[in-house]
């Protein structure tokens, strides 16, 4: 039986030459968290691959379930928007804009604490010695990302995008949504491009709560989302969908009251906070679904977001992936109702999302799991070089078009600056 290595006060710095030197020389996959407050407790690092479970469309729930609970270890996984298109009856013949996604098990899981600095080695114990005493880490630094961009082309500039939010007016008016969130999509080729110090270069210099790194065939999927989609601990469920958004310059406490005193964000939240508590009851215990904290803010990229925590207690026959595969996908991403908005951004939206609206996953049991919403998200191509990422908004019947466009724009800042440098 393998015993879990365990060292303690690992510094920040050094977890960061390790987590890199791991993702570059290792090819491992990582779902990161950062030190800084707000922004979460855990990093986790999956290191050499031991089974897989692909993820194509129509995927049976109990396959899937079949591999993360009837074989050890923890399971890591990249759940694109589109694996969520069967369950709402929505049909797509747009060309596929990324691989299927895969949960993983691997032969090391490293766990870092980013509060007590305790890292901890799960699994293969002569791997995690070998890896932690023997690699070369200690004296590696990670080069400084620098990308270099040809013309970036937007599947909807600004008066296609503008014009596609003046069309979910109208389906709002005519009753088929109440929100629906509009995407475009931004691709570019990157000359040169290390896509493993752009993520951590991204990582250190704009903290968010969910950063993760993930291999699938060519793509690499760099993700910084700030947004929880689904957390189960110890059976306890959390969800905290974002909606409402204020860009600055430079910020202050009194810009928090801009958002959370507007009618038009009040009224995106309080609606997805609806949606998500419908969605997640059914798995959850009669009576135990709560929200509190309405109309928090915390603010990141240079933008005040405002979120709700909607609480639940997982049924003792349900497991936190029946959660997960009933409320795919988040519907903060979505809009409500959520297969009719599904129906809408099939038509109005000229791109496929990929992995742009889908999960992040780790499951360490069937009463334990942490999930983002990938947004804030590029897709690199490491044969072709094709850099691509989303941005969107959420439209009600108070939005106006050009004010949608700018906030994706917003939202996407950090990535056109990549491009740009």
């Amino acid at each position: 039986m393998n015993t879990p290595v365990r060292i303690s006060h690992v510094s920040h710095e050094d977890f960061v030459r390790f987590a890199a030197w791991l993702v570059r020389e290792r090819q491992a996959d990582a779902f990161l968290s950062h030190p800084e407050p707000k922004h979460g407790e855990t990093c986790w690092v999956g290191v050499d691959v031991c089974a897989e479970c692909p993820l194509p469309q129509g995927t049976p729930r109990e396959s899937v379930s079949a591999f993360l609970f009837d074989t050890p270890g923890t399971a890591l996984g990249c759940v694109p928007y589109e694996f969520g298109l069967p369950q709402w009856d929505i049909k797509s013949t747009k060309p596929q804009a990324a691989p299927d996604g895969c949960f993983r098990k691997y032969r090391l899981l490293v766990v870092y604490d980013c509060v007590t600095g305790e890292l901890c080695a799960e699994g293969d114990e002569v791997l995690a010695r070998e890896l932690l005493e023997k690699g070369d880490w200690r004296h590696v630094s990670p080069p400084d990302a620098v990308c270099c961009a040809k013309d970036l082309e937007a599947s909807m500039g600004a008066t296609a995008y503008e014009n596609g939010v003046r069309e979910t007016l109208e389906r709002i008016k005519a009753g088929q949504v109440y929100q629906l969130c509009l995407s475009s999509a931004y691709e570019t080729v990157l000359d040169a491009c290390d896509p493993v110090s752009l993520f951590f270069a991204l990582w250190q210099e704009c903290p968010a709560q969910y950063y993760a790194y993930f291999h699938l065939g060519e793509e690499r999927v760099i993700s910084s989302s700030p947004e929880r989609f689904l957390s189960v601990r110890d059976g306890n469920v959390l969800s905290q969908p974002i909606k409402g958004t204020l860009a600055f310059e430079e910020y202050s406490p009194e810009l928090d009251r801009l958002v959370t005193d507007s009618p038009k964000e009040s009224a995106e939240l309080s609606m997805i906070v609806d949606l998500i508590r419908n969605d997640i009851s059914a798995n959850c215990e009669y009576g135990s679904v709560q929200v509190d904290g309405h109309k928090s803010t915390f603010v990141v990229d240079s933008l005040i977001q405002m979120y709700s925590n909607v609480r639940g207690r997982l049924r003792p026959d349900r497991s936190c992936w029946d959660l997960f595969y009933d409320a795919f996908p988040g519907g903060s991403v979505t809009g409500c109702p959520k297969r009719s908005a599904m129906h809408c951004i099939e038509e109005l939206e000229p791109h496929s999302r990929g992995v742009y609206c889908g999960s992040m996953v780790l499951i360490r049991d069937k009463k334990t799991m942490e999930s983002s919403i990938i947004i804030r998200t590029a897709l690199y191509n490491t044969q072709s070089n094709r850099f691509v990422f989303h941005a969107g908004s959420g439209i009600v019947v108070a939005s106006e078009p050009e004010a949608e466009h700018q906030e994706t724009l917003a939202k996407a800042e950090k990535f056109f600056q990549v491009v740009q440098e």
